[in-house]
């Protein structure tokens, strides 16, 4: 078996994918295989990506960001897969970072510091984290750099915008959920290593470059669309029978705050369609769920409320704590009233 495999993911922008290609060939560890899956690009990213020595694999249409990886992931034969976008950069030595904290660690995976490309004194997030109202957090976003992202810590989800991952897991949990096709499968893929006690190390020296929503945008149409339906995919896929009792009102305000930022940014009609689709395909989807996720989004959320604190609170999560710890105290009440 070959050591490490990197696997990128593709569509257009053959401009940052030829960047990339050039940092992964810089690396002071050198990767084994590169395999670049091409979404049915229309520039010249296959002539790039084979110049570059790179193994490639025309899909001929864009079936999106699961898909992609999953056929990579399939081909690759390291025993270390590292997963990249093609809008990252990378230090010399991320990867010689990653693999020696994560195999000194005997972790499953491990994830790197990624700082805003365009501008380099913040991040565009490190791990990511989920509350329980299915919300997910890139722990760090938008923040500025500094002493709070520089502690190596155990982490529940890896951001497969850069990561690496031992091929083991893969074959223990099998791949990401291409029912997500792109947005939030990461989480997904993270829950289902956290019920399964299967950790991560957050390596800040390991540090990678993301140019963010280079294809789309962060608030296009189809991104909103496909974050607002996935929200409801990991409800259908991982809370128990009796989540509307234990989580629905933090699955209302979760979400539904969401939407209202959506709308702010002109996309409400986007997330409209995709709660939508969610809804239609919930049942599609469902699955007993396991009683062990409540303790996963206790510690997830717990995690998100910490490094708010530390580092200043969105609006978003500081009216998602209010309400929610509002209804809580309410519930509380209501039980001892009732006694």
């Amino acid at each position: 078996m070959l050591r490490v495999s990197v696997v990128v993911p593709n569509w257009n922008r053959s401009a940052l994918l030829k960047k990339l290609l050039d940092d992964v060939a810089a690396q002071n560890v050198t990767p084994d295989e590169v395999i670049v899956v091409d979404n049915g690009s229309t520039d010249d990213s296959v002539a790039i990506a084979r110049a570059a020595g790179a193994s490639v694999i025309e899909l001929g249409a864009n079936q999106g960001f699961s898909k992609a990886v999953n056929r990579g992931i399939e081909r690759a034969r390291g025993e270390w897969i590292a997963i990249l976008n093609n809008d990252i950069e990378l230090e010399s030595d991320w990867l010689s970072q990653l693999l020696d904290r994560a195999i000194q660690r005997n972790a499953w995976f491990a994830s790197g510091k990624i700082l805003n490309a365009s501008n380099r004194s913040y991040l565009d997030g490190a791990d990511d984290a989920v509350c329980r109202g299915a919300s997910a957090w890139r722990c760090g976003h938008g923040r500025p750099d500094g002493q709070v992202w520089n502690q190596s810590r155990i982490i529940q989800i890896a951001p497969f915008t850069a990561a690496i991952f031992r091929s083991e897991l893969f074959r223990k949990l099998g791949r990401l959920d291409e029912d997500f096709e792109s947005y939030l499968e990461d989480v997904d893929f993270g829950i289902r290593c956290s019920i399964q006690r299967l950790e991560g190390v957050y390596v800040p020296e390991a540090v990678a470059y993301h140019y963010g929503s280079a294809t789309l945008g962060r608030w296009h149409a189809l991104t909103v669309r496909n974050i607002a339906r996935n929200q409801l995919l990991l409800v259908a896929k991982h809370y128990p029978p009796y989540w509307i009792r234990k989580a629905g009102w933090a699955v209302f305000v979760a979400q539904g705050l969401w939407g209202l930022v959506a709308l702010r940014h002109g996309a409400g009609l986007a997330f409209l369609a995709g709660k939508m689709e969610g809804l239609r395909r919930f049942r599609q989807v469902r699955q007993p769920g396991s009683p062990a996720l409540w303790d996963v989004l206790e510690q997830s959320e717990h995690q998100i409320r910490e490094l708010q604190n530390r580092t200043g609170f969105d609006s978003y999560w500081r009216a998602y704590f209010a309400l929610t710890r509002l209804h809580r105290h309410t519930a509380c009440a209501d039980l001892s009233t009732s006694a």
